[in-house]
């Protein structure tokens, strides 16, 4: 496999089916995508490649495994949670091996045959060209308010985002949030505490990266040695992702462990909390014509 080159969604159906199995049966979308990466032994630079270069976007790699995962699950070999958990069906722990191909064709039969129902008034894919990309989009057809909000993070300041930062904390329970960003601070943008339980108080250093890119473990060592003699908590906090190298330094043994939130991460959070983000739960009504009725009256 050439440096730039990254499995189609059908290539990448079998390593998600085999990083499911040596995961125990279930785990969520960063531990499948690291055992795939793993599996198919990609380099970083194969790893960090955006879906749609130039802009902010999930990687080419996250993308397609999303559509991996999504085919698996129609054809029934896994299922996941509203907790973003996958894991094998009865079937799916008794399947190792399928051939992705066939998995996609019979995929898009049973979304052809819902359309001809009339149970979805759109397909939910799309098919990829030759280069892999999806056509016309950057993710899935429901997704479209991820790239809007993803352009308007960009679009702020660093001071702004900051500020963003600190509220996202104090609303998910964090007190005495500060937002320091001092220069020649190592990288430390601001401070909060989280209270557990009513009885332990957790120091917490924070940074803000408002990145289109990916960040490296350069970045996470030097946030690490600002922390040192001031707490043993960190989190960094990024519009962008981290890189396999920077996340294996987050969690390196004998130093202490630094929390990553990365875009996509970040995004779900800011939906999570209602933060510039409304939702709206909306009821389809579905019309089906009864042709016997009128043939039998």
């Amino acid at each position: 496999m050439s440096e730039s080159t990254i499995p189609n969604r059908a290539a990448l159906i079998n390593p998600t089916l085999q990083a499911l199995h040596k995961l125990g049966g279930s785990g969520n979308n960063q531990e499948i995508h690291d055992q795939v990466a793993a599996i198919l032994g990609l380099a970083e630079e194969q790893i960090a490649k955006p879906h749609v270069p130039g802009r902010r976007s999930p990687t080419r790699l996250a993308f397609r495994l999303g559509w991996a995962r999504t085919d698996l699950k129609n054809y029934g070999l896994v299922d996941n949670s509203t907790r973003g958990v996958w894991a094998l069906t009865a079937e799916g722990q008794q399947t190792t091996e399928v051939d992705g191909n066939a998995v996609r064709q019979a995929v898009d039969e049973i979304r052809k045959r819902e359309l001809r129902q009339g149970s979805s008034s759109k397909p939910s894919d799309l098919a990829e060209e030759e280069d892999g990309m999806a056509a016309g989009h950057d993710g899935a057809v429901s997704d479209d308010w991820r790239g809007e909000l993803s352009s308007a993070l960009a679009e702020m300041t660093p001071a702004a985002f900051e500020r963003l930062c600190q509220r996202i904390l104090r609303e998910s329970g964090f007190t005495q949030v500060e937002v320091t960003g001092r220069s020649g601070d190592g990288g430390i943008d601001g401070i909060g505490v989280l209270r557990l339980g009513g009885f332990l108080s957790i120091r917490v250093l924070f940074q803000c990266k408002r990145y289109k890119g990916s960040i490296g473990a350069g970045i996470v060592r030097d946030f690490r040695g600002a922390m040192v003699g001031r707490t043993d908590k960190g989190l960094i906090v990024t519009t962008g992702n981290f890189t396999p190298a920077a996340q294996r330094e987050a969690t390196r043994d004998g130093a202490p462990e630094i929390d990553l939130v990365d875009g996509e991460q970040l995004i779900d959070k800011l939906k999570e909390l209602s933060l510039g983000v409304e939702t709206e739960e909306v009821i389809v009504e579905r019309v089906t014509v009864d042709p016997d009725f009128f043939n039998n009256i």
